[in-house]
């Protein structure tokens, strides 16, 4: 298994949870997107950078996402006739879950990405995408979903919407470790840049944010010019590694998600951080 060296700081994060014996934080569902858009030399993918003040992954880089809310498990927006695509039964098998919490998902991975980017993952119909969001008026509904004012579903009724759950792609998942004191139980997916549609640095949560190809943000990493955690590198790593976004899509219409906890491990002297071994190939290349 390929494994991750560890900031010192993690490290003696680990070590006094292992001698405390403290109980593990109970983990929270969510949903992350990487959203991609043909580059020049493969993928680009959409990165904020978090405020340094946040709790979680304060300074990192991060794609489009967040924790699942209540309100994300709402039947009626199926009931309604605003899903679109694949349904939540093909969702539980693609995710690896049941299916009230793959809806929940799947509509929390839309919502955190019109949140965090402006870019929304609806339309009309199930043959038609939502080609601009930069209205005062769609920013206004934004904002009204990001305070938890209205429902995700409330808000495609108002606009007559459909989720477009065949524009996401299933990935990966990630769970955090077990000495982290805020826990996550995270979904990753992947979506093209929908046409017409354009991202804007509309989060509360972020200082900036920038598109940049896959593979080079993996070098800004390792030239320590931004950071990341271990599964979003990894995901830049692994989506770099596709043509364009329509080979990065083909990719995840096969997947079947399964959760990875990343365990703190001694190698020698060092401590370091395990990785999936689908990864194993990728990293010895770097």
């Amino acid at each position: 298994m390929q494994r991750l060296p560890l900031p010192e700081a993690l490290v003696a994060q680990a070590r006094s949870y292992a001698e405390g014996g403290a109980t593990p934080a109970e983990p929270r569902d969510a949903a992350t997107v990487v959203l991609v858009r043909p580059g020049a030399a493969g993928p680009d993918v959409y990165l904020l950078r978090r405020q340094t003040s946040m709790a979680f992954a304060g300074g990192m880089c991060v794609f489009p996402g967040g924790g699942v809310d209540p309100r994300d498990f709402d039947d009626e927006l199926v009931e309604r006739g605003l899903w679109a695509g694949p349904s939540p039964a093909e969702w539980a098998s693609r995710l690896g879950c049941d299916e009230p919490r793959a809806r929940a998902l799947v509509c929390a991975a839309v919502r955190e990405t019109f949140e965090e980017s402006g870019v929304l993952l609806a339309g009309a119909g199930p043959d038609s995408v939502v080609a601009d969001t930069t209205g005062d008026d769609w920013e206004a509904d934004r904002v009204a979903l990001e305070s938890r004012e209205v429902s995700l579903t409330a808000f495609l009724e108002k606009r007559s919407l459909v989720l477009r759950t065949d524009l996401l792609g299933a990935w990966s998942g990630w769970l955090t470790p077990v000495f982290e004191p805020r826990r996550y139980r995270t979904w990753f997916f992947v979506a093209r840049l929908p046409e017409g549609q354009v991202t804007r640095d509309v989060s509360s949560e972020s200082s900036s944010v920038m598109w940049a190809g896959a593979m080079d943000a993996v070098s800004l990493v390792e030239r320590q010019e931004i950071l990341m955690l271990p599964p979003t590198w990894l995901t830049c790593l692994e989506v770099g590694q596709y043509a364009d976004p329509s080979a990065v899509l083909a990719e995840a219409s096969g997947r079947r998600v399964e959760m990875f906890m990343p365990e703190v491990v001694a190698d020698g002297e060092e401590f370091i951080l395990s990785t999936p071994p689908a990864y194993a190939t990728l990293m010895a290349a770097r």
